[in-house]
Formats: structure tokens, C-alpha cells, sequence
């Protein structure tokens, strides 16, 4: 007697498998197209944040922050994030030139097009330039 055992023969399987690559190969794109406009989203918040801790500190003292600690150690905080001027956060590198008459933060993505699209930068009094 034979038995009647049932299962998936090769090309269903096979089939299956296709479909799934399929699916996947459409949707991958998108969704690190997602991840990088999310990433330049994040750049921008942070620029501004920076930019809105050192135009508070310049209207608490005389002058604009000298560096990152003048924002990070004073009490309270002007800024409780972690340093982005030292870090590279969220597949962006943060460059952060701090004077008495003003600043300069520049966002650039470590892998253009994929981690982020565009360098962004935001000098004293919220001035953006892409």
C-alpha cells in the first residue's frame, strides 16, 4: 500500500519563493527611501535646535557660545541632546563652528542618497542654505 502523504512539491515551493523576492525587491526602495528623507528630517531638527539653544544663550550673556560646552554644561541646559558636533547621529555628520559674533552647523549625510540626500547648513539668525 502507498501512503498518502501530502506536502509542497519543489515548484510550488519555488514559486513561492519568487513571489516573496518579488514583493521585497518593490518594496526595499521605498522604505530606504523613507529612512533617508527621515534621516534629513532629524538633521534639519537638530540644526535648528542648536541654532535656537545658541540664539537663547547670545540673549542670556554677551555673545554667542564659544563651543558645544557652553550650551551642554551650563545650569540648566540650553541643550540636553547628545553632542552632535562630535557624533555622527542618525547617518549625518555634524560640524559645528562656534565664534563670540555668531555660528555656522553643518548637517552632511555620510553616504549621499543613501543615509541622507543633501548637506544642509544653518548660520547665525536661522539663515538655511542647502
Amino acid at each position: 500500500m502507498r501512503s498518502s502523504s501530502r506536502g509542497f512539491t519543489l515548484v510550488e515551493i519555488m514559486i513561492v519563493v519568487a513571489v516573496i523576492a518579488l514583493l521585497a525587491a518593490i518594496a526595499i526602495p521605498g522604505l530606504l527611501r523613507a529612512k533617508a528623507s527621515a534621516n534629513d528630517t532629524l538633521a534639519r531638527a537638530t540644526l535648528k535646535t542648536l541654532a535656537v539653544a545658541s540664539e537663547t544663550y547670545a540673549n542670556n550673556n554677551a555673545g554667542y557660545p564659544m563651543d558645544i560646552t557652553a550650551l551642554t554644561g551650563a545650569v540648566p541646559p540650553y541643550i540636553i541632546i547628545n553632542d552632535p558636533c562630535s557624533n555622527s547621529i542618525s547617518g549625518f555628520t555634524y560640524t559645528c563652528t562656534m565664534v563670540a559674533a555668531g555660528y555656522t552647523f553643518i548637517a552632511t549625510p555620510d553616504i549621499v542618497g543613501r543615509t541622507g540626500t543633501t548637506t544642509v547648513t544653518l548660520s547665525t539668525g536661522g539663515i538655511w542654505t542647502p
